[in-house]
């Protein structure tokens, strides 16, 4: 969990950068739906190394897709903090019920 925070931390320093000088700056320079798109593209190539590729690949494709995901959430304004909340508040209920309760 501690490398997650500090790539929160980053993530939020480096989002005011000039775009030409950090990668996260440039993604929030292109906007939310850059960003959003981006996230999407990871998820397939993450579903993909699940599906055909080594545990090397997945694990490298879920560090990108995580990476994305946190770009993300800090330009939403959401941290990481609220989704641990989140998770936590799920915790010991059941998938199925926890589901049912968002009326899906």
């Amino acid at each position: 969990m501690d490398t997650l925070k500090r790539l929160e931390q980053i993530i939020a320093e480096r989002a005011t950068a000039a775009p030409d000088k950090s990668y996260v700056a440039k993604l929030n320079a292109k906007g939310l739906e850059t960003i959003a798109k981006k996230l999407g593209e990871e998820a397939t190539e993450t579903v993909i190394a699940a599906l055909s590729q080594g545990k090397d690949e997945l694990a490298a494709e879920s560090a990108d897709l995580l990476f994305h995901l946190l770009v993300l959430l800090q330009a939403k304004g959401v941290s990481l903090d609220q989704v641990m909340s989140e998770l936590d508040r799920r915790e010991g209920v059941s998938g199925l019920v926890e589901k049912a309760s968002r009326g899906g």
